[in-house]
Formats: structure tokens, sequence, C-alpha cells
């Protein structure tokens, strides 16, 4: 099976943390760039951030800059999204994207070719 696969998301007290993954199966990680997007019922699909396959640079949506972090483990074929100081607005479902040998407009959705098939979190008390 070639795709995408996240991690289960949870539910999270406001201020709490949580990491997801995102397992590249039948693909070379090393080749994508990744990114995570959100969305929550009724609204867009919003671009949460993204990791350059090239350089691992990485850039991300204002709403979560200094919160959330992007990584990825090549040789894990796994990339990351590591999230602090959830807010009960950040409820949403995540889903990470591959885009291959692709390195620029990564806010995009149309760049990426696989995709998960999206993981719950949800911030509550």
């Amino acid at each position: 099976q070639v795709g995408l696969v996240e991690s289960e998301g949870g539910l999270v007290q406001p201020g709490g943390s949580l990491t997801l993954s995102c397992l590249a199966s039948g693909l070379t990680l090393s080749k994508y760039s990744i990114a995570w997007f959100r969305q929550a019922p009724g609204k867009e699909r919003e671009f949460v951030g993204a990791i350059t396959y090239t350089d691992d640079s990485t850039n991300y949506a204002d709403s979560v800059k200094g919160r959330f972090t992007i990584s990825r483990d090549n040789s894990a074929n796994t990339a990351y999204l590591q999230m602090s100081n959830l807010k009960p607005e950040d409820t949403c479902r995540y889903y990470c994207a591959g885009a291959y040998l692709i390195y620029t407009f990564l806010h995009q959705s149309y760049r990426y070719y696989y995709w998960g098939q999206g993981t719950q979190v949800t911030i509550s008390s």
C-alpha cells in the first residue's frame, strides 16, 4: 500500500501538547516535501505548515507559528507535527500531504499528490 498514514489524534486539554506522525508507506520520504493541513467542520481546509525535502526548511501559518513544529526523520520514513500550547480553535481534522520533488508554494494544496486519511484532534477541557 502506497501512501501516507497519520497517527491517531486525540482529546487534549487547552494548553496541552500533542505530536502527530505521518508515515510514508511505499514512498521514499526524502524525496517529498511534507505539509500538514487541517479542516474544521463547515470550514475550508487550512495550511498549517510544511517542511521541504531539500534542506528541511519549514514555514508555518501565522495561527500556529511559535506553537507548532514540523520535523522529519527520513531514516524512519516519518514526518512529525509537534503541537504545544493548544487552543480550542486548533480543534480540527489534521492531514499530512506529500509533494514529490517540489519545494515551492507548499502552502497550496494542489502541490500535493499523496494525502493521509486525516486524524481528529480535539482541544477541550
